[in-house]
């Protein structure tokens, strides 16, 4: 029905399940580090930003698309473990208000960084472009990275389940979550737990990078920005205490965001934001814990 009321074709509905799969991607990322942390990183988006330039230069260097990858994951964690340890660890211990206001100042500094160094024309990647090739099915050009992204964010999520729920490192995360005092003074080891999370984080950015710099050849210094904003929303929407909820949370954001996206007419797209927002505030002054959210606490079990 609602479909039919917004006139949205099948074309439309593929083109907003690769949009859910990104956010989800990037809802893993930014809950993970939230759940151990407590800390919403809003410099996510920036290492996204620097893995897309990383492939942008690798298709400068006429590099293997296997080696532009390579080098896109190395940059990506790499700054992560830099931000970390520069950072969010000499601040670990003051109020979640001076760390917020950390990770604003390294996302502009970053932002800015680029802006100097690669100028704000920005670079186009071109070696991953092949994924953004159409396959034709029942008439409906679906493009290869829209099917890759909806697996690609699957299997993370699975993987991440099985890391917290099989693995010991897993366990220590979700204890430190619940209570990190409590579970220092039993034997986790805090640099351990939060460096884990950190390079799982930034993994994720990386592929998050892969997949929309074959959607977004084009790189600029506020790539990713504003989608890091609405992922965010995405996340507080879903539930920011346990992965699966997140993730569903960056999904449902995308999703909708794809949907309205192709729906709109071109004259009114700008309103895009603003239909979003309006709708996250209506569903959290019900449910202010998130939608996909029973209980309170730290990276639970589902």
């Amino acid at each position: 029905m609602i479909v039919a009321i917004l006139n949205i074709d099948w074309q439309t509905l593929a083109d907003a399940l690769a949009l859910g799969g990104i956010y989800a991607l990037m809802a893993v990322g930014i809950g993970l580090v939230f759940g151990v942390l407590r800390l919403v990183n809003f410099a996510y988006g920036q290492l996204v930003m620097a893995g897309a330039y990383a492939l942008a230069f690798g298709s400068e260097w006429n590099l293997p698309v296997w080696v532009s990858i390579l080098f896109c994951f190395a940059v990506v964690l790499a700054l992560s473990v830099a931000m970390d340890r520069l950072v969010f660890r000499p601040l670990r211990g003051h109020a979640p208000a001076v760390m917020l206001v950390a990770t604003f100042a390294v996302a502009y500094l970053m932002q800015s960084v680029a802006l100097l160094w690669f100028g704000s024309l920005g670079t186009i990647a071109t070696s991953l472009a092949p994924l953004n090739r159409p396959w034709d099915i029942g008439g409906v050009e679906i493009r290869k990275i829209a099917i890759v992204t909806v697996l690609v964010a699957a299997a993370c999520l699975v993987l991440l389940r099985l890391l917290l729920d099989r693995t010991s490192v897993g366990l220590h995360m979700r204890a430190a979550s619940m209570d990190f005092l409590t579970a220092r003074m039993l034997g986790v080891r805090a640099n351990r737990v939060i460096g884990g999370a950190v390079l799982i984080s930034g993994a994720l950015a990386a592929v998050v990078a892969v997949m929309m710099t074959v959607q977004t050849p084009l790189v600029t210094p506020d790539f990713a920005l504003r989608d890091t904003i609405v992922v965010l929303a995405g996340v507080v929407l879903g539930g920011m205490n346990r992965p699966v909820s997140a993730t569903l949370g960056g999904f449902t954001i995308g999703f909708a965001s794809g949907l309205l996206g192709g729906a709109l007419p071109t004259g009114q797209s700008q309103y895009l934001d603003s239909f979003l927002f309006v709708a996250v505030i209506l569903v959290l002054l019900v449910r202010p814990d998130g939608i996909f959210t029973r209980s309170r606490g730290g990276i639970e079990r589902v």
